[in-house]
């Protein structure tokens, strides 16, 4: 299989879509101004109060002529499809054909990971599970390489950055094995905190991308920020939302269409490790609970087994889709003076699912 070299990111590329937003540009460190004769403008500074101080060097000067859209191809098993070219795919923004400029399908990917964990009172009946499939994700994610880093954010009533930006998983790991679910679910707050206040590596969202893997069932209850706002903030961030679903077998949850949403409308996915815990094995309706054959009976072996199984390919379904996923980006030459703009990338090959972000927000060049 034939794999393209890593992008390089030198003086004179074009960044990104769009403007970073305000808050972001706190702790950005500063890239090479481009020399070409493209437009480029300037990031305002936080605004005051996001209580950061800022000087002139935070401001940040990327041009906004320039799509980037990461891409997941998988086929009709869920397996991925990593042995594309840039032939195979096309990309339509509001419907017009764009050329593609840039292509990579390179593995193992930079990437700085949000895990955002659900500490609500919801969360108590398999706490144990999401704890555990948190940290084996953490150290599946982080290996030590300084291209990967990641923080922790844990929400119940309120949301706060348990650990900052790093590349040593261990500081999430012992935070994780300390914590104790209770109290209401403020995801939105979360996502938010996720978006605007963590300290940021040089490159983003460039190299590394950025990711957020939300570990909880979608309820939120103690937000002071709304769906709709949070779902528009991690567009403008180039940020791609992943959701490993703590909805139990048997329970309606319907504040799931949040994950969906969220991680629809920015390209990710959500997978459901409990939805079907008990599919592959009989006995848990098919025997009378007189005679001890309740096979997946809460606390048993069997149903143990079941669930810790599909925990692990949970985390193993998105830990690997997080680093192995196709590059593209496009010079858009859509005159259009629409702020956002659908997006829709196609594969046409037979079986195949195709995954991206479903548009952007394009950013009004100044002088």
């Amino acid at each position: 299989m034939r794999f393209c070299k890593p992008a390089t990111f030198a003086a004179g590329l074009s960044l990104t879509l769009l403007l970073l937003p305000p808050l972001f540009a706190q702790q950005a460190a500063t890239p090479k101004t481009s020399s070409s004769s493209e437009t480029a403008v300037t990031v305002s500074p936080p605004p005051p109060h996001s209580g950061a101080t800022t000087t002139d060097k935070d401001s940040i000067r990327v041009s906004v002529n320039e799509v980037i859209v990461p891409v997941t191809v998988t086929d009709e098993k869920g397996r991925f499809v990593s042995d594309l070219d840039q032939k195979d795919f096309q990309i339509f923004e509001e419907n017009k054909p764009q050329a593609i400029r840039f292509f990579t399908r390179e593995r193992s990917q930079p990437v700085v990971v949000g895990f955002l964990l659900d500490m609500s009172t919801a969360s108590r009946i398999h706490w144990k599970n999401y704890q555990n499939a948190t940290i084996e994700l953490i150290q599946n994610l982080l290996t030590g390489d300084k291209k990967y880093a990641g923080y922790l954010i844990d929400f119940a009533q309120d949301a706060e950055i348990a650990v900052d930006t790093t590349a040593d998983p261990e500081p999430m790991v012992e935070k994780i094995r300390k914590l104790k679910p209770g109290g209401g679910a403020a995801m939105f707050d979360a996502i938010y905190l996720a978006c605007t206040t963590r300290k940021l590596i040089q490159g983003e969202p460039i190299e590394p991308r950025r990711v957020i893997v939300i570990v909880g069932d979608g309820h939120d209850n103690a937000s002071k920020h709304s769906l709709a706002q949070v779902v528009e903030l991690a567009q403008r961030n180039l940020v791609t939302i992943y959701c490993i679903s703590t909805q139990a077998f048997g329970f309606a949850n319907p504040t799931d269409d949040n994950l969906v949403r969220l991680a629809t409308e920015t390209g990710g996915r959500v997978v459901y490790p409990l939805g079907e815990v008990y599919k592959d094995t009989d006995g848990y309706l098919s025997h009378p609970s007189d005679d001890g054959n309740y096979a997946l009976t809460v606390g048993t072996g069997a149903y143990r087994s079941a669930v810790d199984g599909r925990m692990y390919r949970a985390v193993a379904d998105i830990a690997g889709e997080v680093t192995t996923q196709y590059i593209l980006r496009y010079v858009s030459d859509n005159p259009s003076d629409k702020l956002y703009r659908n997006l829709k990338v196609v594969v046409d090959l037979g079986n195949v699912k195709v995954r991206a972000r479903k548009g952007y927000y394009a950013s009004v060049a100044t002088p």
